[in-house]
């Protein structure tokens, strides 16, 4: 990710987090150089959309998707690669981003732990792959809620619309604990990696680096058929 562009489009809005990501602005370039996850060229694993999808992508098509959310600083970074070209960057591919906040809710849908959240859209939004298949954005570490290990959903589709994956990423069990001993979060999740029965090892993302002071960045590859 620029670092300049994040300074200039990240931190807009963002008012309402815990903490100003101070690592978080002292990306570069060389980040987004990210190596392959394996040895293999296979796609990713795929998962289920959850009860929870994003309704309308092309909506919300932002960087910061953070909205009017509470949390530790969270820059996820994504890089596609396409399984038909040996894992080359995938590049104009639409990156589809959802997730709860910090006490477990999604936006856009009713029945969530804390009420109603049919006319809000936090913590949704789509980025575009560069040249480097890379796509990026800001937003909070989630929270969680019964029966579910900590995860981000994203679909892929390709320039057409059409869906290359779904799939979900887990965070490290360690991590995520020491977040959720944080005021904004419920406590330690009733479900981790090893019990969660969705998510696979392949999973998890390929890093997680910071701290709960000047927040987390995410790295992960995921692999499609392009």
């Amino acid at each position: 990710m620029d670092r300049k562009k994040f300074l200039k489009t990240g931190l807009a809005g963002m008012g309402t987090i815990v903490a100003i990501p101070t690592l978080l602005t002292s990306c570069s370039n060389d980040d987004d150089n990210n190596t392959t996850d394996s040895n293999t060229c296979s796609s990713s694993p795929s998962e289920t959309a959850g009860p929870f999808p994003i309704m309308t992508p092309a909506d919300l098509v932002r960087e910061n998707i953070i909205g009017n959310r509470a949390g530790i600083p969270l820059l996820i970074k994504f890089t596609i690669q396409n399984t038909n070209n040996n894992c080359a960057s995938l590049q104009g591919v639409f990156v589809d981003i959802w997730q709860c906040d910090a006490k477990g809710n999604y936006s856009e849908y009713s029945g969530q732990l804390d009420g109603d959240f049919t006319s809000e859209d936090f913590l949704r939004g789509r980025q575009t792959t560069d040249a480097n298949g890379n796509a990026s954005f800001i937003s909070i570490y989630p929270g969680w809620y019964p029966g579910r290990t900590p995860h981000l959903h994203v679909e892929v589709k390709n320039s057409s619309g059409g869906s290359l994956l779904i799939t979900q990423v887990s965070f490290p069990d360690d991590i995520s604990n020491t977040v959720y001993a944080t005021t904004e979060y419920n406590g330690v999740a009733d479900t981790n990696n090893s019990n969660d029965g969705i998510v696979e090892s392949a999973n998890l993302a390929d890093s997680v680096t910071g701290n709960i002071t000047d927040g987390y960045t995410l790295n992960k590859i995921i692999k499609v058929a392009g």
